[in-house]
């Protein structure tokens, strides 16, 4: 793929959803860490349900703290993994309150230091809360990558590195959303949507569908 028909994939993105953004729900930049956090193996639909639970109660390094391992346990138990998750979560509070007076890092070595913190995550943080150019792949980006040979490449790390390459600059910011939206809910995994796809023309994927 040339860099002008991707150019033109991003143009039509943009068209389409001039101010993409994620679909987890936060006010703050410690909320989309906790959301995010949280979201490993659940829906967006999941994890909002549970912080909308949460946040009223705990939203704050130091909530989490006073409300403890098992008393988190009580509102995210409807996540998958949620024993884990809580375990990261406390530890991740008490971390931020002793190196980091509680507010959250604004360096990608900052945010992978804490626990259950990788570098999607990380990624995520730096992108939506700080605005920063990256872009955080997961399996919608990754697939959307690949079938459409915008950006392919043989893992998540292959695909993010050659994504930070050749997205144009004026359209990195907000790649991300634009990738994973239109993985979500038209690139999707079992038979992609090609009937209502805005870069269908663009894709180089050779099995296209007619479903709209």
């Amino acid at each position: 793929m040339n860099n002008e028909k991707r150019r033109e994939i991003f143009r039509r993105l943009q068209q389409a959803n001039p101010e993409p953004t994620t679909e987890l729900a936060w006010s703050s930049p410690f909320e989309l860490l906790v959301a995010v956090a949280l979201s490993a193996q659940s829906t967006d639909v999941g994890v909002n349900k549970a912080t909308a639970r949460l946040f009223p109660v705990a939203n704050t390094p130091q909530a989490i703290v006073d409300l403890g391992l098992e008393g988190v346990k009580d509102y995210i138990k409807t996540l998958g993994l949620y024993n884990n998750k809580a375990k990261n979560l406390v530890a991740m509070c008490e971390l931020l309150l002793r190196d980091h007076a509680g507010e959250i890092p604004r360096t990608r070595e900052g945010l992978e230091a804490l626990p259950g913190v990788g570098r999607k995550t990380a990624n995520v943080i730096l992108n939506t809360a700080f605005g920063e150019p990256t872009i955080a792949v997961d399996t919608h980006i990754f697939r959307v990558s690949n079938r459409t040979n915008l950006a392919p490449g043989k893992n998540v790390d292959q695909v993010e590195q050659k994504l930070l390459k050749v997205v144009p600059r004026d359209y990195k910011r907000d790649a991300h959303h634009w990738l994973i939206l239109h993985g979500r809910y038209t690139c999707i995994a079992r038979k992609p949507r090609c009937g209502s796809c805005v870069i269908e023309d663009l894709c180089e994927y050779k099995e296209k569908t007619e479903l709209a």
